[in-house]
């Protein structure tokens, strides 16, 4: 367990907490937490699902500028892997993952909510990629994922222009998926968890890869992509018990092992 990163497991959901008060700034050492963390949520088996949450206060308002402003350019090539590979391991955890954003989501904040496959907000949240107001661009994948997710005019106003976006409008461009009162954002995202926790865990896999993977390709290495995972799942235990229980009880009633 990190100082500033932890994982929490209940009942087949893992929420991966950030607590680094203030304003749940991400430094170099939370980076690393947020590696460990990730590796260690895609390898226990009793955790199915997700939840990156930062607290009732705040998700996450950036990486730590005290730290980065008197860092020079061949100091930032050192790290700067670091500070991407902080993110990519929680996009690449092979489980579905909800963030579930209280507060303020900016900068490398809002970069972790993107590498989620689902977001829930509260309905006060405030989102925002502000690097350009200091002088530099997002470096945690909010140029990619961030267009990838609301498209390239809608990445680019909000980028070129670093201004704030509030959760009414982060619902209507497809930045947030969900809106709830602050006070019910956690409970909604473990409850959006929780319905994998009983899930094909092998067919969730797979999908969340196709889906991703696709994304980075042209449509004919996209389909032959899920062409490969399709197939593979028919070596699950799981697609037999899935199949045998829908022949014999109809859809929606067969009970997963994860294998």
């Amino acid at each position: 367990m990190g100082e500033f990163v932890r994982l929490e497991v209940a009942d087949g959901v893992g929420t991966i907490r950030l607590d680094r008060p203030k304003m749940n700034a991400i430094s170099v050492q939370v980076q690393g937490e947020l590696r460990e963390a990730a590796a260690e949520a895609t390898e226990r088996d009793d955790v199915r699902a997700v939840v990156v949450y930062g607290g009732e206060r705040v998700f996450a308002a950036g990486n730590d500028v005290k730290e980065m402003a008197d860092l020079s350019y061949t100091d930032m090539v050192k790290i700067s892997a670091s500070v991407q590979s902080a993110v990519t391991a929680v996009a690449r955890i092979p489980k579905p993952v909800v963030a579930a954003v209280t507060g303020y989501a900016l900068g490398g904040g809002c970069e972790l909510a993107l590498a989620a496959d689902y977001r829930i907000a509260a309905d006060d949240a405030t989102f925002g990629q502000p690097e350009v107001l200091l002088g530099i661009i997002p470096g945690a994948g909010g140029t990619q994922r961030l267009t990838r997710l609301v498209g390239p005019s809608k990445a680019k106003d909000l980028i070129f222009t670093g201004r704030f976006v509030k959760a009414d409008e982060a619902l209507a461009i497809g930045l947030a998926d969900r809106l709830v009162p602050a006070a019910e954002v956690y409970d909604a995202a473990v409850a959006w968890a929780g319905q994998f926790t009983r899930a094909a865990a092998y067919a969730l896999r797979a999908a969340k890869e196709s889906i991703d993977r696709g994304l980075e390709v042209d449509l004919d290495t996209g389909l032959e992509i899920e062409r490969i995972q399709f197939a593979a799942a028919f070596a699950t235990a799981d697609r037999t018990t899935g199949m045998r229980s829908f022949l014999e009880n109809g859809p929606g009633k067969a009970e997963f092992e994860g294998r």
